[in-house]
């Protein structure tokens, strides 16, 4: 995907010195910086602090960060210990576990002297695969959006809803709710994007209307709470999202608030799509409710960081002084609220036989 023209992955290796580049998310939409990661301890840092975030990029870098500390030190006790660190830092997401189990497996029976170049070309390889992945997720999405836009008159855009960041930016590239929707653009289908804004983050507002402006996909932002509002007035023709962990039964674990988007999407006939790629399925779950659900600092609720009129970003307190919050990351969305999985195999039923159909090897 392009920022200012320019084609972007959100994590890429250099070759100069070994170190791996990231976009800073933590820095948009207000200013686009990249940042070197030069030590496994960079990469975890980056995780626990979502510089980077979303399920497959966050298991992207932590499959860098193995690199990064085979860099520093190639022994089987090095490898044991950043695979430790780095899965300790996001507990919710499968695809960080996945990733980390991956490079292992890789490394596991290769000589010490070789697993620094090993390292690096599995990671890669993560890395292009996600893409690929992304790239077809897309193409089963697609015709969903085809479907809708031939019921409208010429003209008429496909109004999508979207919640948190699912976009190439939460991935490698292309993204996963977001990649029918470039896909419907780049093929010249009218479509229009809700975008909640998604507190407490504010990964909507800051990412996806980001890079959806970067695109030149049309977009509104709204509150977390006026997606209801817009289904009952038949102003939403499909909900799209992506996922932290979808367990074997078919429930979602994502971002706060997916649940209740879900609910108004059941109560209003609005059909609510989930895109994913396998990697974040969790075979071994047998429902949401097992799911650990990452709890993170009240701070996220109680401040708000923008930029003021004379272009400074600055953290201010939104709250009432002495007031406690409570911040769960996720919610889970049962299955039966599910319109479907759009995977990189097609798209399928929200339950164990629906999975099953596309991934008949897990059986």
């Amino acid at each position: 995907m392009k920022i200012n023209g320019r084609s972007y992955r959100t994590i890429w290796p250099t070759n100069q010195d070994r170190s791996v580049e990231i976009i800073d998310q933590t820095r948009l939409p207000h200013e686009f910086k990249t940042l070197s990661l030069t030590s496994m301890n960079d990469a975890a840092r980056a995780i626990k602090t979502m510089q980077v975030r979303g399920a497959p990029l966050i298991g992207a870098t932590a499959a860098y960060g193995i690199c990064l500390a085979m860099n520093e030190d190639t022994s089987d006790t090095a490898l044991t210990n950043a695979a430790e660190t780095l899965a300790a830092q996001r507990p919710t997401a499968i695809n960080l576990r996945w990733a980390i189990i991956e490079m292992v497996k890789a490394l596991r029976d290769v000589a010490p002297s070789q697993r620094v170049e090993k390292a690096f070309a599995k990671a890669a390889q993560i890395c292009d695969d996600d893409v690929d992945i992304c790239r077809r997720i897309g193409e089963h999405g697609l015709k969903l959006i085809e479907d809708l836009a031939a019921k409208k008159s010429a003209g008429e855009p496909v109004n999508i809803l979207t919640h948190c960041n699912a976009g190439w930016l939460a991935c490698v590239d292309w993204g996963t709710a977001t990649s029918p929707i470039y896909q419907a653009h780049n093929a010249d289908i009218p479509v229009h994007v809700w975008v909640d804004e998604t507190r407490p983050r504010n990964q909507g507002a800051a990412l996806t209307a980001y890079e959806l402006g970067a695109h030149g996909v049309p977009h509104t932002i709204i509150v977390d709470n006026a997606g209801g509002h817009l289904m009952q007035h038949g102003k939403v023709d499909l909900c799209i999202v992506g996922t932290d962990r979808v367990t074997a039964n078919g429930d979602v674990v994502n971002k706060i608030g997916t649940y209740l988007k879900a609910l108004a999407a059941t109560d209003n006939d609005v059909p609510f799509y989930v895109a994913l790629p396998h990697t974040t399925i969790d075979w071994t779950c047998k429902d949401g409710m097992s799911v650990p659900i990452e709890e993170r600092s009240q701070d996220e609720v109680l401040k708000m960081s923008g930029r003021t009129t004379d272009g400074e970003v600055v953290e201010v307190d939104i709250a009432a002084p002495g007031s406690p919050a409570g911040n769960p990351a996720f919610d889970v969305t049962p299955a039966r609220l599910v319109s479907g999985f759009v995977t990189e195999r097609g798209v399928c039923k929200a339950s164990s036989q629906g999975l099953l159909s596309l991934y008949p090897e897990r059986a």
